[in-house]
């Protein structure tokens, strides 16, 4: 099993040295191309999967024939669909809190590329690339990722609609009920590692749990844990909003809820903070419970972009194969059953660890 990272030396000082510069100025221009560099690439994703994988992917599942008339494989689907939505009228509802209606699409997206900013992504070539850090990384990936249910809110009431404000109350109910769950077994991993420090999670996983006729399993928090692992997928799943758990945007209930009032660019990007929340979920799940950019023969990086697109493939899957739950059925399993359970998960780890110790 290949080590996780080649370099502690992060993207933005790699960068500074490349460019001879040193001081603040150097840190500065090493941030500033590292995020526009890592950005890109998250949105390169997102345009790839929203418009183009999602399709085809649906349409697999389902037996039908997807986009493959514009471009080879139907990928000038990503430009047309571009074109068609950037170019549409921004209609304003009457009666809109305009500084609400125009804020909320940003921060959808602004929170999840601001999550992305401490996730260790591995090393291609001679970078390492992670743009930051920090210790408490754990924690800030969950800060800025919860700041998403407030887009969804602002839209939501700012829109001047009952069906977008419904959304919104759907997502922050959905949200707060999946949120602490999710957290709770995150914290079960915290225990295990010892620290919030993204790097040091993914480090504390490039040791051998066992090794059978010669294959070395890795100790992945997946396999050291499985119960939290399926626990804090399913909350994910709940998070970011995917079936079968799309209650603040069911089109058979409520339209499509928050977002029902939006058009042109402001539609462009809600759609793309969804599916960047998307792959931040599976960026975070990655890290702590699949090793990160662990694995054989592959560069790193290599190796997160696999583990992230297999869990967008997961949630297409859901999209396909599970029926959505009712807002009734959402509540109670987030209050009765995921909170308990994560809890009881975070005392039985605490025990392990303390008799282990």
């Amino acid at each position: 099993m290949a080590g996780p990272l080649q370099s502690e030396v992060l993207l933005p000082e790699q960068i500074a040295d490349l460019l001879g510069l040193e001081g603040a100025l150097g840190a500065a221009v090493g941030a500033l191309i590292g995020a526009f560099i890592v950005g890109n690439v998250m949105l390169a994703f997102t345009g790839v999967a929203g418009p183009w994988a999602k399709r085809k992917i649906t349409a697999a599942f389902t037996d039908r024939i997807a986009v493959n008339r514009i471009g080879p494989f139907g990928l000038f689907i990503i430009v047309a669909d571009s074109v068609r939505l950037l170019s549409k009228e921004l209609i304003i509802p009457d009666g809109a809190d305009r500084p609400s209606y125009d804020l909320a699409p940003l921060i959808l997206p602004a929170s999840a590329m601001l999550g992305f900013a401490v996730i260790p992504m591995g090393s291609l070539g001679p970078f390492n690339i992670q743009l930051a850090d920090p210790e408490a990384g754990l924690a800030l990936v969950f800060a800025f990722a919860s700041i998403a249910s407030v887009s969804l809110v602002m839209g939501g009431y700012a829109s001047n609609n009952k069906y977008s404000l419904m959304g919104g109350l759907r997502a922050v109910a959905q949200n707060i009920a999946y949120e602490i769950p999710l957290i709770v077994t995150a914290m079960s991993v915290v225990v295990f590692a010892g620290t919030l420090q993204m790097s040091e999670i993914v480090a504390v996983q490039s040791q051998t749990l066992i090794s059978l006729g010669g294959v070395s399993i890795p100790a992945w928090f997946a396999f050291v844990n499985p119960f939290a692992f399926v626990l804090f997928l399913v909350a994910n799943m709940a998070e970011i909003g995917r079936n079968p758990f799309d209650i603040p945007e069911a089109p058979t209930e409520i339209v499509a809820g928050y977002q029902t009032e939006y058009s042109s660019v402001y539609f462009v990007l809600f759609y793309l903070g969804e599916f960047l929340h998307v792959f931040l979920g599976g960026a975070v799940m990655a890290t702590i419970f699949l090793g990160g950019p662990a694995g054989p023969v592959l560069p790193g990086f290599v190796w997160f972009v696999i583990k992230i697109w297999a869990f967008f493939l997961f949630t297409q899957w859901c999209r396909s194969a599970l029926p959505r739950v009712r807002i009734d059925q959402l509540i109670e399993i987030g209050w009765k059953g995921m909170l308990v359970l994560s809890f009881a998960n975070l005392v039985l780890t605490a025990i392990i660890v303390g008799v282990i110790a």
